[in-house]
């Protein structure tokens, strides 16, 4: 990220898992339940691990503030997890995050629980519902050139 924001990007390493599991039950256990959605450590642990090698801290003013997980091919790139500790949300630290996936220029895919709010930052920042599940609005955002 450039040089004059107070956010990094850094890979995620084995011994940071129990902070980002930490990170979750902070940051997803209300959306999910309140989507009727009530899972174990065990199964928020798993989540942690999935894709973990695409796993990035985010760090604002050196501190360990939160998560971005994606994967990207050619085209397209997925945003699989963008994760603040509360005690740094609404400090624009998500959306210098998005703006950073926005460089890649490509068109970006993500999944926002029905109640979680992000969803109105997402919708801010250019992102479209496509689609949607039970639990979940599958958003996108074309590719700006």
């Amino acid at each position: 990220m450039s040089s004059k924001s107070d956010i990094k990007l850094i890979k995620a390493k084995i011994e940071d898992k129990d902070f980002l599991f930490d990170l979750r039950k902070q940051t997803m256990v209300e959306h999910l339940e309140k989507s009727g959605l009530f899972l174990s450590d065990e199964e928020h642990r798993k989540r942690v691990d999935k894709s973990f090698e695409n796993s990035f801290l985010i760090l604002y003013q050196e501190h360990r503030a939160g998560l971005l997980k994606y994967e990207e091919n050619e085209a397209l790139l997925e945003v699989l997890q963008v994760q603040i500790l509360p005690k740094y949300q609404n400090k624009g630290i998500g959306k210098q995050v998005l703006q950073y996936l926005f460089e890649k220029e490509k068109i970006i895919q993500l999944k926002v629980l029905k109640d979680n709010p992000a969803k109105n930052l997402y919708a801010r920042l250019g992102f479209i519902t496509v689609g949607e599940d039970e639990h979940e609005y599958h958003m996108e955002r074309a590719c700006r050139k």
